[in-house]
């Protein structure tokens, strides 16, 4: 088979690992990978976005299956263009793939079919938005309706925080055009977990949980990013939390967007918070997340494009789904000032051992490779023991070579406390 994999960062590149166990696989494309996927897949110079690009690169290659990983090219339509020319695509089409493209229809959708999420607002006039926060509880939460990279959303502690996020979202555009129109929610407290789930519109399939590290710094201090790191399973992704999810989330959440003729085939991320009133959802994604990706992939023992198949083709009550019981880490090594001002162009040397290595920013020239990004590079080990798979992803983070090179040194720390109470 010959495959395209849209998209060219870390989680991609753990995709494409992963699929190339896969013995029917002749060939794999990545439009546009990057400077570390062309160890594993032919680079194509066509961006992610580029909807037209894309299809017809697919068609004059005789592409098998595609797999759209980023969320802009979904929202776009990609997977609808690519199923019109006939060739069959693991992701949501458009309509299904809103649930991530608009805050405010996954939080209208959420409050029409009873699924338990924080109370919020949505503006898409400024001062009336300002006037909300000037009475709404401290802290709140603040989203910019459409993508933003993972970094739409501001949690203000002070009525001048508060203000002066809806001011940059807004007014200042920090967001582009996804600013147009904000969500205003509550804040809400208590663990977060990750859930990635494979679903064919019908069947749920959840991957094993995850828990990310969004803040840029140690202890969960400075900016959100794209996340600075994972592990998995999350501690908190109890069995019963996972029944309860399954139940009033998972489910509900697919046979909601069905009943909205938007049926969700692909794979479905859950952000959710382990409240003392159970669990609720922060937000959904349309897609893998990143890095999560990179943490959860190595963990499935299942073939994972005959997954990926069986989602596409609705057989994924019938297809087996096994994963690994044992614990996995991946650490993000970052560009210094990542996510706001970084410098690039730096050489970047791999560990010996690339199994588990995901790129994520760098291109290659004149034979080297150089960090061309924010987040650079992803190190994932698999492990018995979580404390394990923490020591030897930061053993092997340290064969990581580039001038400016930052890491958080806590991935997993507050997994490791939650054990203990």
């Amino acid at each position: 088979m010959k495959l395209i994999v849209v998209g060219g960062g870390g989680r991609e590149h753990a995709i494409i690992k992963k699929l190339k166990e896969n013995k029917t696989v002749e060939k794999i494309y990545a439009l546009p990978g990057n400077g570390g996927i062309a160890e594993d897949a032919e680079c194509i110079d066509i961006k992610a976005t580029d909807i037209e690009g894309i299809v017809s690169f697919a068609v004059h290659h005789d592409i098998d299956y595609a797999v759209v990983a980023p969320d802009d090219p979904l929202v776009l339509g990609c997977v609808d263009a690519l199923n019109f020319v006939g060739i069959p695509c693991f992701g949501p089409t458009a309509s299904a793939a809103i649930i991530e493209g608009s805050k405010a229809f996954a939080k209208d959708l959420m409050k029409k079919y009873g699924i338990p999420t924080a109370k919020y607002e949505t503006f898409d006039d400024a001062e009336k938005a300002l006037e909300y926060v000037r009475n709404a509880p401290l802290p709140t939460v603040i989203k910019a309706d459409g993508l933003a990279l993972g970094k739409g959303v501001i949690i203000a502690e002070t009525r001048e925080d508060a203000e002066a996020a809806v001011r940059s979202i807004m007014e200042d555009k920090r967001f582009g055009r996804s600013g147009d129109r904000i969500v205003i929610e509550e804040f809400l407290e208590g663990p977060e977990v990750s859930v990635l789930s494979f679903t064919d519109g019908e069947t749920v399939v959840p991957m094993i949980s995850s828990m990310d590290h969004k803040r840029a710094k140690d202890g969960d201090k400075g900016l959100n990013t794209g996340g600075m790191g994972t592990v998995a399973p999350n501690p908190y992704y109890t069995e019963e939390v996972a029944a309860e999810c399954m139940e009033k989330i998972f489910l509900p959440t697919v046979k909601a967007m069905r009943a909205e003729g938007r049926t969700f085939k692909g794979c479905l991320y859950f952000g959710l918070m382990i409240t003392n009133d159970g669990p609720k959802v922060i937000e959904y994604n349309c897609r893998f997340g990143d890095p999560e990706t990179q943490v959860v992939l190595p963990l499935l023992e299942s073939d994972l494009l005959t997954v990926m198949k069986a989602t596409t083709e609705g057989r994924l009550a019938e297809t087996e789904v096994k994963w690994s019981k044992k614990h996995a880490c991946c650490v993000i090594a970052a560009s210094k000032g990542y996510p706001e001002h970084y410098e690039k162009g730096f050489e970047l040397t791999l560990p010996a051992d690339r199994d588990g290595v995901y790129v994520a920013g760098a291109v290659k020239k004149d034979g080297r490779l150089l960090t061309s990004g924010g987040r650079v590079i992803g190190v994932t080990r698999v492990a018995d023991t979580l404390e394990k798979a923490i020591e030897e992803a930061y053993r092997a983070l340290d064969d990581v070579g580039f001038e400016n090179k930052y890491y958080r040194t806590d991935i997993g720390k507050r997994a490791l406390q939650a054990r203990e109470k």
